[in-house]
């Protein structure tokens, strides 16, 4: 058949729409020409919020949006937990935030000026490692009253809460109003958001479910999917696509934000399909972290040692990691790699490298530790980048500093571990991860791929993931959840 057995009426194709059924040559015509249609683009980046240099997004309507019906989503990965975060703000009452009224952690829609609108969660959010999705779909013209304001997390309503005072029947509040409107704090300049938010939608004007954002994967795993629909007078959709204006709106309205505080550095490549490794909040003593748990430092003197981990820990696999020493105290920092089922990682008394099933660089000098405290290198002075490859695959491990292997060192080796550290020398076995311990000041930052310090090579893994200021071993990739599905 001349359509090649395919019967149809022919297609007039756009760039992203299409009619009838695809003739063969049809097909092979609109692939040359890209005119194939293709699926509306969604974002691939996330902004980094950093709560201790006031990051926040803001914007002034020139008018009042519609009031009474709208819907705010977003993918959120939260960094520093427990006290009040907003995520959007019209004033310091009226705000779509994380609380601490009731509970630390709460997802809530409120306004405790007024105490008309009060929908707070009994569940706390306290994951650091993956994101959420989280949508409130708010309409005040609903007859009955639970129905005008619904939260929902990973596309399911939350329906357990914990308050749940529901706007009077068409009440009208500050978000959408022609006020100023904060993505990341309140109008008064505190509460500011610490994490990464992706994927920022609000729609003016109507009431959505989830489903308009999100689809469950094949493996039952909530996804982002393109919203597709208008966004009205008010709406906007950030996807920080430009590393240069992180406000930009990429809906057809251009309600572009100002950018406070943010620079090109906070534009990351950690997204919900594609989630980073980050360090651990939630195991760790009384450190200080920034830059969405990429950044740790300890301040002080006569300090007892405290210990941080990272939040993927995998059994298997090639990986490789860049931390970059931006300060070193005296006794101060031991950085590397532990075994999370078999280290002491509660009270990691000296750091990586002072327990028999542990290894790390000791700041103090200079040299790598392993199976409590046997020198395995000499650094000399850790400054720069130092460099972990860990192939847990042959059972060896490879330091680096500034692009240069020590030991002459092969990543690629395999079953040979040219100038590397064999696991058997370390308990072998079981789930692996990165650890840092502190003691008298020091401040390092982790890349695991998504970068919180400037990168000025841009290398990647295999696979095309990460931003590395060194050359990626090949075999070796970035810690996140694509390449462990894959490769961990």
């Amino acid at each position: 058949m001349a359509n090649g057995g395919i019967i149809g009426t022919v297609n007039t194709p756009t760039s992203t729409t299409a009619t009838g059924v695809w003739q063969q040559e049809e097909q092979y015509e609109a692939k040359v020409t890209d005119t194939w249609p293709q699926r509306a683009l969604f974002t691939t980046n996330s902004c980094r919020f950093n709560d201790g240099s006031s990051d926040y997004l803001n914007r002034t309507p020139s008018s009042a949006g519609n009031r009474r019906t709208w819907t705010w989503s977003a993918w959120v990965k939260r960094s520093n937990l427990g006290g009040e975060q907003n995520l959007l703000a019209a004033d310091n009452s009226n705000r779509i935030c994380f609380e601490t009224v009731d509970s630390a952690d709460q997802f809530a829609l409120t306004d405790t000026n007024t105490s008309t609108i009060d929908v707070v969660t009994n569940q706390v959010f306290r994951d650091v490692s993956a994101f959420y999705h989280l949508v409130v779909a708010f309409d005040s013209t609903q007859g009955t009253a639970a129905n005008r304001v619904k939260l929902y997390v990973n596309g399911s309503q939350v329906t357990s809460l914990a308050r749940s005072t529901y706007p009077t029947q068409n009440g009208e509040f500050s978000i959408n109003n022609n006020s100023a409107q904060y993505i990341g704090r309140n109008s008064g300049g505190s509460n500011y958001f610490d994490g990464y938010m992706s994927e920022v939608i609000f729609v003016d004007g109507q009431q959505l479910a989830p489903t308009s954002f999100g689809v469950a994967n094949s493996d039952g795993v909530w996804t982002p999917i393109p919203y597709t629909g208008t966004f009205g007078t008010n709406g906007f959709n950030l996807q920080f696509q430009n590393s240069a204006a992180l406000g930009t709106d990429s809906s057809p309205n251009g309600n572009t934000f100002t950018v406070n505080n943010l620079t090109s550095i906070d534009q990351s490549t950690d997204y919900p399909e594609v989630n980073y490794c980050t360090m651990n909040p939630l195991h760790s003593g009384a450190v200080t972290f920034a830059e969405g748990n990429l950044q740790v430092s300890r301040s002080g003197s006569g300090q007892s040692w405290l210990n941080s981990l990272s939040t993927f820990a995998p059994t298997s696999g090639k990986w490789y990691v860049e931390i970059k020493v931006n300060s070193v105290g005296s006794n101060g920092l031991n950085m590397g790699f532990a075994n999370f089922d078999l280290s002491n990682l509660q009270n990691v008394t000296s750091g990586p490298g002072e327990d028999a099933t542990s290894a790390g660089l000791y700041s103090n000098g200079g040299p790598i530790f392993y199976a409590s405290g046997t020198t395995f290198a000499t650094v000399g002075s850790p400054s720069g980048i130092m460099q972990l490859a860990m192939d847990l695959d042959n059972g060896f491990l490879y330091w680096g500093k500034n692009g240069t292997w020590l030991n002459s060192a092969n990543p690629e080796s395999g079953a040979t571990g040219t100038g590397g550290l064999a696991l058997t020398n370390l308990s072998s076995g079981g789930s692996y991860g990165i650890a840092l311990a502190a003691r008298n000041g020091g401040d390092v930052s982790f890349n695991f791929g998504s970068p919180p310090f400037a990168i000025s090579s841009g290398n990647t893994d295999g696979d095309g993931y990460g931003n590395f200021e060194y050359a990626v071993p090949s075999g070796y990739f970035s810690l996140n959840t694509k390449n462990l599905a894959e490769y961990g």
